[in-house]
C-alpha cells in the first residue's frame, strides 16, 4: 500500500468521524443554536462560585484524590493517544497539557448539571407542597408560609418563597410574587401552577380541588419523565464517550494495514501531519460538545 493510499485511508477516517458526529449528535447542534446567548454565561463567575458552594454543600464535589486522578487519567490518555499518531514526545507533552487544561472546563459543566438536578427537585417539592398546603388553608399565602415554615425547601428557592411572601403581604395581591417566581424558574409546572391559584384567588373556581389534583398528577407524570430522561441520558452519554475514544484509536488500523515503519515514514509529510491533527481536533471538539449538551439543560421540559 503506498502514500497515496494511506493519505486516502487517513482522509475517509477524518470523513467518517465527521459524518458520524453531524448525524449521531445533531441535537447538539440545535441546543448550542438555541442557547447562544444564554444569560447563564454572560454571568458565569459570579453564579459559577455560587454553584460551586452548594455542590460542596450536597458533598458531590470530587476530592484532592479524585481531581489527581483525573488528571492522571487525561494527562496518561492524551500523552499515549497523540503518541501513537506522531510518535513523538514534544507532541505529545502538548496535547497532555492541553487535556489537562480542559478538567476546570468539565469541572465548571459537571457542578452546573448537579446544581441544576438540584433545582430541579427544589421546585417539585415547591409545586407539590404548595398544592397540598392550599388544599388545607385555601389561601395561596397561607399555603406559601407553611410550605416555608416546614422546611422541606432550601435555599435558594426557600429564600425566594420568603421573598414571595413578603411581596405579596406588601402589595395586597399575589401578582407581583407570581411574576417574580416565573422569572427566576422558567418551569411550565411553576408557571401553571402560578397561572391557575391567580386564576382561584382572582375569580374563584367551583373545580379547584379537581383541578388542583390533575395538576398534582402533571407535576408526578413530568418529573417521572425527567427522571428517565436523566437515565437514558447517563447512558448515551456513556456510549458516546466509549465510541469516541474508540475514534481516536482507529489510526492503529492505519499502521495495522501498512506497519508501523511505513507509518513513522508517512509521517515526514506535512499534509498526512495536518491531517492527524485534524482528527484529533475534530474527534475532541465533538466530545466537549457532547459533555456540554450531556452536563446543561437537565430538567428541562
Amino acid at each position: 500500500m503506498g502514500p497515496g493510499t494511506t493519505f486516502i485511508l487517513i482522509g475517509i477516517i477524518f470523513v467518517f468521524i465527521i459524518a458520524y458526529r453531524t448525524n449521531t449528535d445533531e441535537s447538539v447542534y440545535k441546543y448550542i443554536r438555541r442557547n447562544i446567548t444564554n444569560i447563564y454565561d454572560k454571568y458565569a463567575p459570579y453564579s459559577y462560585k455560587m454553584v460551586r458552594e452548594k455542590v460542596v454543600e450536597l458533598g458531590q464535589e470530587y476530592t484532592p484524590r479524585q481531581y489527581a486522578m483525573q488528571i492522571g487519567i487525561f494527562a496518561a490518555g492524551a500523552f499515549l493517544i497523540t503518541y501513537m499518531y506522531f510518535y513523538s514526545l514534544i507532541t505529545s507533552i502538548i496535547y497532555a497539557v492541553i487535556a489537562v487544561s480542559i478538567i476546570p472546563y468539565l469541572t465548571y459543566l459537571r457542578c452546573k448539571r448537579i446544581y441544576s438536578e438540584f433545582i430541579f427537585e427544589q421546585i417539585q417539592v415547591y409545586t407539590t407542597n404548595v398544592i397540598m398546603e392550599f388544599a388545607t388553608t385555601e389561601s395561596f399565602v397561607k399555603a406559601l408560609e407553611g410550605v416555608y415554615e416546614s422546611g422541606v425547601l432550601e435555599d435558594p428557592v426557600k429564600t425566594d418563597v420568603k421573598v414571595m411572601i413578603d411581596m405579596a403581604y406588601e402589595n395586597g395581591t399575589i401578582e407581583a410574587s407570581l411574576e417574580y417566581m416565573n422569572s427566576k424558574y422558567d418551569y411550565y409546572i411553576v408557571k401553571n401552577m402560578h397561572q391557575l391559584f391567580l386564576q382561584i384567588t382572582n375569580e374563584g373556581s367551583k373545580d379547584a380541588g379537581e383541578s388542583l389534583e390533575n395538576m398534582s398528577l402533571d407535576i408526578d407524570m413530568l418529573v417521572e419523565n425527567v427522571y428517565r430522561d436523566r437515565l437514558e441520558r447517563a447512558n448515551f452519554h456513556k456510549r458516546f464517550i466509549q465510541f469516541g475514544i474508540v475514534l481516536y484509536l482507529m489510526v492503529m488500523l492505519v499502521q495495522f494495514l501498512l506497519g508501523v515503519e511505513t507509518y513513522i515514514k508517512m509521517l515526514d509529510n506535512l499534509l498526512v501531519q495536518l491531517l492527524l491533527h485534524g482528527i484529533i481536533i475534530v474527534n475532541s471538539y465533538f466530545l466537549l460538545n457532547g459533555e456540554k449538551y450531556y452536563n446543561e439543560n437537565v430538567g428541562a421540559e
